[in-house]
């Protein structure tokens, strides 16, 4: 029996939403599960289409929908994803988990996954382990036992967190960072590209570095 694809939007029409774009066709290539609707953004693309898919508006417009909907939020940045998750307040609107097809989770892993997650191609998640809500793993992040990410985090690629790790709502962490095992990084917390964290690191700052250094906090 043939199952009914799924309608799907992504907002963000930017170079990440045409990244999940693929994410989606990967998919569909294992398991024909998805229907890509189109993109919405609240600053239109150059062209009426992105990669072959409509722009159909505004994530106010999103709101609008008159039949159910699934939706991913393909944004990067933690509090633009934050805010707009917010903002799509319409009971017609759903947020799948979406999980690359090479990435293994078994019951026995104990994974547990809020909505609207994305896990990209080749990430591991060991045991043990929690991701919050609309959390992003870009490709080939390493996420170890025993850690929380909290709501909004997005981990860019080759990102690798050891166990015993908490990381607090909307933290960034940027391409091929790492994160010692037991450390807490506090809420809205950048760690820039490459960086070690060593300690612990407190909300709304900026870390760069081997070790990692406070270069900016901004609350």
């Amino acid at each position: 029996m043939t199952l009914e694809k799924q309608r799907i939007a992504i907002v963000g029409a930017g170079g990440l939403g045409r990244e999940v774009l693929m994410l989606l066709h990967q998919i569909n290539h294992v398991t024909p599960k998805w229907e890509m609707v189109g993109f919405y953004d609240d600053a239109p693309p150059a062209d009426s289409h992105v990669c072959g898919c409509p722009y159909l508006g505004t994530v106010d417009e999103l709101n609008e929908v008159d039949s159910p909907l699934n939706v991913v939020i393909a944004i990067g940045n933690c509090p633009a994803k934050t805010d707009v998750a917010d903002r799509l307040i319409s009971p017609l609107l759903h947020f799948p988990v979406l999980i690359h097809p090479s990435v293994h989770l078994y019951p026995e892993q104990k994974i547990h996954l809020g909505e609207g997650t994305i896990i990209c191609q080749n990430c591991i998640l060991t045991t043990n382990v929690t991701l919050g809500r609309h959390v992003l793993l870009n490709l080939a992040c390493t996420i170890g036992h025993d850690t929380v990410l909290g709501d909004f985090c997005s981990l860019m690629p080759q990102v690798a967190v050891s166990g015993g790790v908490t990381l607090g709502m909307g933290v960034y962490g940027g391409t091929n960072c790492c994160i010692l095992q037991n450390i807490e990084v506090g809420a809205f917390t950048t760690i820039g590209a490459g960086a070690v964290v060593t300690k612990e690191l407190p909300c709304y700052c900026t870390a760069v570095g081997v070790p990692a250094q406070i270069i900016k906090q901004t609350a």
